[in-house]
């Protein structure tokens, strides 16, 4: 009896290694099954083991006492998120990149063979290199953008709304209520060659300074980048706005006013103060902003050209209608690592400690 007291305790004191262990074999088992790296018999093994090892958990901390179970607790919190990522995430990443480094013996064939055939990479490369361009260029202009336009208005609101708050923060989601593509349809109207936007700069006479500024293209607003651009921006505002609006709201009014009392301009308080804290949640906003917009396609095909053509255009074209799933796969990893080379460059740049 002593001897398996002993035992319980020395486990509990070594449940924080078995939870990482149980919770990286259970994510290994999920990868598995997603990406059938197993089939048939062998998957029911698998499965086996996903199952023994949950319940090893449970038995540990039902068994190994307080310590046990506080040391456990964390991994029980992450599991389920770490489960549905490998399930959802990692596997089909896997499948992805495996088609990407496959060839298909015709065009209607659905059997891939992986024969590690990088040559759909150099293909993406030098076939789609301006629909990159496009895409990255679009977006970080966009961001840019959102963040001019979106900074101010989360400012007012934090700082100037009053009891109006909600009542703003409510216009800001209510296009949210409205399908994404509908409300790309409804610009492609607004900027459309007889629409009231071009007959108003055409009435003020600015047109062939947008022209000069290459906004507009012979009188025409609607399937230029500009349009493009601006679809973007509209639509991936409240992802800027909302995160800077919450780092602003938490700022305690009394730095301003302490600033003023040293004598400190507006201008100056706002420099020192108010934006150093507000940061957090412009590098938030970027994030939510410039990621999705490098994959979008919608705004490109509603409000653009096949000159304005972005890469998620290209994805789409490869994958549902040319067949063509090895190069569209490839497509898709090179723009997924490309975004995640540059998010950690902007990371190790900016930083993240204060995003909390």
């Amino acid at each position: 009896m002593t001897a398996g007291v002993t035992v319980s305790r020395q486990i509990g004191t070594n449940a924080d290694r078995v939870g990482l262990g149980a919770m990286l074999v259970a994510a290994a088992c999920l990868v598995a099954l997603g990406a059938k790296w197993v089939s048939g018999p062998a998957s029911s093994v698998v499965l086996l083991v996903l199952a023994l090892v949950l319940i090893g958990v449970l038995v540990l901390a039902l068994r190994g006492g307080p310590e046990a179970r506080r040391l456990l607790a964390p991994y029980g919190l992450l599991k389920p998120g770490m489960l549905w990522l490998a399930l959802f995430f990692l596997a089909p990443v896997w499948s992805l990149l495996r088609i990407s480094l496959s060839t298909k013996p015709s065009r209607f064939s659905v059997d891939y063979n992986f024969t590690w055939a990088f040559e759909n990479y150099s293909n993406a490369f030098k076939d789609f290199g301006t629909q990159f361009q496009h895409a990255f260029v679009y977006a970080a202009i966009a961001t840019v953008l959102t963040v001019l336009i979106g900074y101010p208005l989360a400012y007012v609101i934090a700082f100037r709304g009053g009891k109006y708050k909600n009542i703003l923060l409510g216009m800001v989601v209510i296009p949210f209520f409205t399908s994404y593509l509908i409300r790309t349809i409804a610009w492609s109207t607004i900027l459309a060659d007889r629409g009231f936007v071009v007959r108003t700069f055409d009435a003020v006479g600015v047109v062939r300074v947008l022209e000069w500024l290459q906004i507009m293209d012979n009188g025409k607003l609607l399937n230029t980048p500009a349009a493009v651009i601006g679809g973007l921006t509209y639509n991936f505002l409240p992802f800027m706005l909302l995160p800077i609006y919450v780092s602003l709201e938490k700022i305690d009014t009394n730095l301003v006013n302490a600033a003023g009392d040293l004598y400190s301009s507006a201008t100056r308080a706002f420099r020192k103060v108010v934006l150093p804290l507000s940061i957090p949640g412009v590098f938030a906003g970027t994030l939510l902003t410039f990621i999705p917009a490098a994959g979008d396609f919608v705004n490109a095909q509603f409000l653009g050209n096949p000159n304005t053509t972005m890469i998620g255009n290209s994805i789409q074209d490869q994958f549902l209608k040319q067949n063509n799933y090895p190069v569209a796969s490839a497509m898709s990893a090179v723009l997924m690592f490309s975004i995640a080379s540059l998010v950690l460059l902007y990371t190790k740049i900016f930083g993240t400690e204060d995003l909390a």
